[in-house]
């Protein structure tokens, strides 16, 4: 996976911006719905930071993680939580800096289609979830889908999926992977 250049991440920054703002949201709410007081949540592949601005807003008592494999995106995001207190590193979701079974929740959006060693980031991904720990992976629906059912069931075995419609736009383009550790 290639990282975004500086000009390149201010660009994602103004789309995601204007065109996922209602899916952050329909996430954070999912988000809400499936953590205890305290959880520790990362978010992998942070981008600008718009999820975790979302979740800080609507729940400061979590504790929140952001990666992102370009340090454009982790700088970006840092501008956008300057208010909050996240936790950003750059990190490869492959190579997670974060102790084994230490996440309650890990979320992802709009980024796994881009991750390229999937096996190893969905044995990474298990590997920091807390047993009875959860991930929601939300993605574009025809983007590498059998790849992305594969790997995820060859590590947690049962793989939930729902179909997101994002309020702009006339079909569901999002499916949302659920896996439990």
């Amino acid at each position: 996976m290639t990282t975004f250049g500086y000009e390149q991440s201010l660009g994602y920054d103004r789309r995601a911006t204007r065109l996922l703002t209602g899916l952050y949201r329909r996430i954070a709410t999912d988000i809400d719905a499936r953590t205890t007081d305290s959880a520790t949540v990362v978010d992998l592949g942070t981008g600008p930071g718009k999820l975790l601005s979302h979740l800080a807003a609507r729940r400061p008592d979590l504790h929140l993680h952001g990666i992102d494999l370009s340090p454009h995106m982790i700088e970006i995001a840092r501008r956008t939580l300057a208010e909050h207190t996240v936790e950003l590193t750059v990190a490869d979701v492959g190579d997670l800096p974060h102790p084994d079974a230490s996440i309650d929740l890990a979320v992802s959006s709009v980024s796994m289609h881009e991750w390229p060693d999937l096996p190893t980031a969905v044995t990474e991904l298990r590997r920091v979830l807390r047993p009875g720990g959860t991930a929601g992976i939300y993605d574009f629906r025809f983007a590498r889908t059998r790849e992305i059912r594969r790997a995820l069931g060859a590590v947690f075995g049962s793989v939930d999926t729902e179909t997101v419609r994002l309020p702009w736009h006339p079909v569901a383009v999002i499916t949302c992977y659920r896996v439990t550790a």
